[in-house]
């Protein structure tokens, strides 16, 4: 389990589990032949993935904060058998306990965006029809345009909006819907990031001139970082591009690192660009930060 003291904060890389997706719905336009050199799929055309989450421990205000949830476990078999659905590496709760960490201890559960892949993790089944939170003491954090989003789906976004996951979450009585971008702490606040998703926020850490970015999904893995390299999924692909070509320049200039949550194999990446495409110009993991 990796962790590291990054600034004021307490670090812990949380694996939630692993699963597959198609590769051709991960990226989008781009042929497979191409992507493949990057990522290889199974005979079904299947990636792995991950859910990696990440725990921070303000040393400030003792508060702990967790962002993203991944997948849980309230799904039947069939859904199991199409996404692979693999915890023999970890599960949110696992992972948790063995950083020391109970879901009592969690103070605030900052979520990017509803997808299932990131908020299923933070519920389970009370009984056969209600799911309740396992983050009873925890502030939950949404952004207002995003759940309006969530419970007001497009038909084409509404399969990744499930109802178990988000009942629970409406009935909490500390879920906060944040306006816009949010600062929780002097050097830890979100930046909002449209495309994939509406509303989706990413936290950011700063350490001096350092900058540490949670990508979501706006950088799934490592091999997304050419600017059209975008996702089947994103709900406005047009607009994830323009999100990447208002963020990597700086990315680029400024250093920063981005956590990947779905990448298998890599935790984090600086971005480089060599005269014509963004690619990952540094690979290393939290505890090497």
């Amino acid at each position: 389990m990796h962790k590291t003291v990054f600034g004021a904060y307490t670090l812990h890389a949380i694996q939630t589990g692993f699963f597959k997706l198609d590769g051709g719905a991960m990226f989008g336009v781009v042929p497979k032949p191409l992507w493949s050199r990057h990522i290889p799929s199974d005979e079904q055309n299947r990636i792995p993935m991950c859910s990696r989450s990440l725990l921070i421990e303000s040393h400030d205000t003792g508060r702990c904060y967790l962002i993203d949830a991944g997948l849980g476990h309230k799904f039947n078999q069939k859904f199991e058998e199409i996404y692979q659905v693999d915890y023999s590496d970890g599960s949110l709760l696992k992972s948790l306990a063995s950083a020391g960490f109970t879901p009592d201890q969690i103070t605030d559960v900052i979520f990017t965006h509803l997808h299932f892949d990131h908020c299923g993790g933070a519920s389970i089944w009370k009984d056969e029809k209600t799911s309740e939170l396992i983050f009873p003491e925890a502030n939950i954090w949404v952004t207002r345009a995003h759940w309006n989003n969530a419970i007001h789906p497009n038909p084409r976004e509404s399969a990744s909006f499930l109802k178990e996951n988000l009942d629970p979450i409406a009935r909490h009585p500390r879920l906060i819907l944040t306006e816009g971008a949010h600062v929780f702490e002097n050097d830890f606040y979100t930046m909002i990031v449209n495309g994939h998703t509406t509303g989706m926020q990413l936290p950011v850490l700063e350490d001096g001139d350092r900058k540490l970015v949670f990508a979501a999904d706006l950088l799934p893995t490592h091999a997304h970082t050419p600017i059209p390299w975008v996702m089947g999924y994103d709900m406005f692909p047009l607009t994830s591009m323009e999100e990447r070509m208002r963020l990597f320049p700086q990315a680029v200039k400024e250093g920063w690192y981005f956590f990947l949550e779905h990448d298998a194999d890599h935790e984090i990446i600086q971005l480089g660009h060599d005269g014509r495409n963004y690619h990952a110009a540094t690979k290393l993991t939290l505890g090497e930060l």
